[in-house]
This record gives structure tokens, C-alpha cells and sequence, in this order.
């Protein structure tokens, strides 16, 4: 095979800038075919990003034999069920975050691969975008010395976030998006800090659920101890007042500390004897280096970028975290 041809199942805001005409864009990759369930959209979304043919009804992808592999952008209610007749078709998957609902699913996505000759790749997209290059550039260089702990804190506006909590908001809807924002926005987060710091000892997490549903939290603090001995504390606040938004993480070593934004695209480096400020710009579409990493993989060019087992520790994660 010297080339990917590609199905989109679920071609919604996702897909519409930060992923979906990468695949046109990405060297020996093309988009033959787009799914999403309102046939209008689909339709619009072919017509717009100049995809040859759309549908209503996934298994037209699923069974097409023209097309290798699939992008599975819905929400994390029907990853398994896609993913598991993508792997039984031969085909393999990219897919979003977070892998599944839970934990158990995420497993039973790990063990159809075993049994299929498709691969998959999870699009934790970050690992490849400058900023975060940098990142990990100046942890292997030793730039802060040795590394301390971290500190993560993310505080989004309730302004912003629980305007549409009731009723057409998919991500705070337990049943279709596993937990709230918590489980659409950490697992960025928490992919980061396991690419970066390897696999953990032990855990422990706090948390304050909404007034609307309790398995949706407004507040989720956590600590992580790495095998390395690096210790993490992050806070997730999804009702902070508009004044007290934050995005930031500060990496802290023996001589200095980098910090940066998950939003962002600088990178501070603070050490005793320099200060240092990298500013990059991302790609229009910020999926593409992911992309172009994962059809070189499903092409036996290169490993593969993110794992399925990557994909699960971090589900495992965000439950043990969120555990009561």
C-alpha cells in the first residue's frame, strides 16, 4: 500500500477545521468519503471541503473496500461500537478522545485490535504540535535539571461552559460524553503528562460534581506520583468567574521551571541564568502533524504516534481520578 484513502465517520465541528481537510493535505492520503447521520450536513460538508461522496449510514464507509482507514469525530458514546466493526472490516481507526465512555471499553477496543489486522492510532494531537515539541525538546535536554513536580490549573468561565448544560449539550451528558468537560478537555492533559513523564505510581483526586447531575464535575482536583518520582498536581474548575480564567502548566526543576498554556503557543523557560520565551504557530489544521504521523504508521513508515493502550491508561485515569 503506498497510500491511505480515508472515511470520516462523524464530520461535525471537529472535523470541520482541525482535522478534517488535513487528510486532503497530508502526502499519500486522501478523503474519499465523509459520514454524518443529518444527510444535509454531510452532503454540505462533501460539497464544501471537495470530498467525492458522503452518506447518512457509516457501514457505506465500514464496507467500502476502497477505503483503508477511518476517522472516527463523534461523540465517545458510539467510539467502541464504530471502532470495533472498523477493526472487525480490516480497517484501521484514528480516533478521538476520549477512547470511550469507560474504562472497560476503552479494553474491549484493545483486544479487538489484538484481533484485527487494522492499527489504530488515539488523536492526542498535541504530542505533535510545536509548542509541545518544545516542551519535551527542553525535558530531554535537561534545561530545568532535574524535574520536581508540576503544576497544572485549569479554570474555564461557567459563563462560557454551562450556558447549554441542560439540555443540547452532548459533553455534559454522562451517557454521551462519559463525564462532563472534565473528560472532553483532560485527557489533553493528562496524555501530555504521560508522554512526557512516563507511566505512574499512584493517584489520588477530589471532586465537586454540578447541582444537575453528579456524574458531571465542576471541580476535579488531582495528584499524580510518577515512577519517576515527579509529582503532578492539577485543578480542573469548569464555574470560575470570568476575572479568575487560567490556562497554564509550570514544569518545576532543580534549576528553573518551563511553563506554557494548553491553548497557547509560547513556551516560558525560566532558569538561573537565562529567561527564555519560544513562540511557534500552529497549523490551520491542527491535527495535521498527527495526521501525517499516523498514515506514515499505517503505512509501516514509523511507530505509531499514540497508542490504543496509551488511549486506555488515560481513560483509567480520568476514573480513578474522578472515583467516589
Amino acid at each position: 500500500m503506498k497510500e491511505i484513502n480515508w472515511g470520516i465517520i462523524g464530520c461535525g465541528d471537529v472535523a470541520e477545521v482541525k482535522s478534517g481537510p488535513a487528510f486532503q493535505k497530508v502526502a499519500n492520503s486522501n478523503l474519499l468519503m465523509v459520514m454524518r447521520r443529518n444527510e444535509a450536513k454531510a452532503k454540505d460538508f462533501a460539497e464544501r471541503h471537495n470530498v467525492p461522496f458522503w452518506t447518512s449510514n457509516a457501514d457505506d464507509i465500514l464496507s467500502n473496500s476502497k477505503i483503508h482507514a477511518v476517522y472516527i469525530a463523534t461523540p465517545p458514546s458510539s467510539h467502541l461500537m464504530y471502532t470495533l466493526q472498523a477493526l472487525k472490516a480490516g480497517k484501521h481507526v484514528y480516533l478521538e478522545k476520549p477512547m470511550a465512555l469507560n474504562s472497560h471499553e476503552a479494553a474491549d477496543i484493545c483486544q479487538a485490535l489484538d484481533n484485527s489486522t487494522g492499527k489504530l492510532t488515539m488523536a492526542h494531537y498535541r504530542r505533535k504540535l510545536p509548542a509541545f515539541l518544545k516542551v519535551k525538546e527542553l525535558l530531554e535536554n535537561n534545561s530545568i535539571g532535574e524535574v520536581l513536580h508540576v503544576d497544572l490549573q485549569v479554570l474555564q468561565s461557567k459563563k462560557e461552559l454551562f450556558i447549554s448544560d441542560k439540555k443540547d449539550n452532548w459533553r455534559v451528558q454522562p451517557e454521551i460524553s462519559g463525564g462532563g468537560y472534565f473528560y472532553d478537555l483532560a485527557p489533553h492533559h493528562i496524555d501530555l503528562m504521560l508522554h512526557f513523564f512516563g507511566s505512574i505510581d499512584k493517584l489520588y483526586g477530589i471532586t465537586t460534581p454540578t447541582k444537575i447531575n453528579n456524574k458531571v464535575n465542576k471541580i476535579v482536583n488531582g495528584i499524580i506520583a510518577f515512577e519517576n518520582g515527579i509529582q503532578f498536581r492539577g485543578l480542573w474548575q469548569f464555574n470560575a468567574a470570568e476575572i479568575n480564567q487560567k490556562d497554564e502548566c509550570i514544569i518545576y526543576g532543580t534549576n528553573g521551571c518551563i511553563k506554557f498554556s494548553f491553548f497557547g503557543t509560547k513556551v516560558h523557560l525560566i532558569s538561573k541564568t537565562d529567561e527564555k520565551v519560544f513562540e511557534f504557530n500552529n497549523p490551520k489544521h491542527v491535527q495535521e502533524p498527527m495526521i501525517e504521523e499516523t498514515v506514515n504508521y499505517f503505512l509501516g513508515n514509523n511507530k505509531n504516534p499514540c497508542s490504543a493502550e496509551e488511549g486506555l491508561l488515560v481513560i483509567d485515569i480520568l476514573e480513578r481520578l474522578t472515583r467516589r
